[in-house]
């Protein structure tokens, strides 16, 4: 069974500890930032589901861009590695 996107972000995410991943993404007509550390997706601008199990990126959701930061995140100065990755950009990194 392939992965689903969220599931790819989050794997990359376990396999590179040091990164913390910033993704901006558009559902509908609604903006949502959703930041994957170490394997575990949240949303920024809403709440987080408690139940690890439901996705926090819909399928039908466009993501906009992609920002790979250093890890440990500091939200005042950022240490960015890239920013504004497309998905298919991203997908080669995989």
């Amino acid at each position: 069974m392939a992965l689903s996107r969220i599931q790819q972000l989050e794997q990359y995410t376990i396999q590179h500890p040091q990164e913390v991943l910033l993704i901006t993404v558009k559902l509908e007509e609604e903006i949502d930032q959703l930041m994957i550390f170490k394997g575990f997706s949240s949303s920024l601008m809403r709440p987080t589901e408690f139940d690890p199990d439901v996705p926090m990126l819909s399928e039908e959701a466009e993501i906009i861009s992609i920002d790979r930061i250093q890890s440990p995140y500091n939200p005042n100065n950022p240490s960015y590695i890239e920013k504004r990755l497309t998905w298919e950009q991203m997908k080669n990194l995989f």
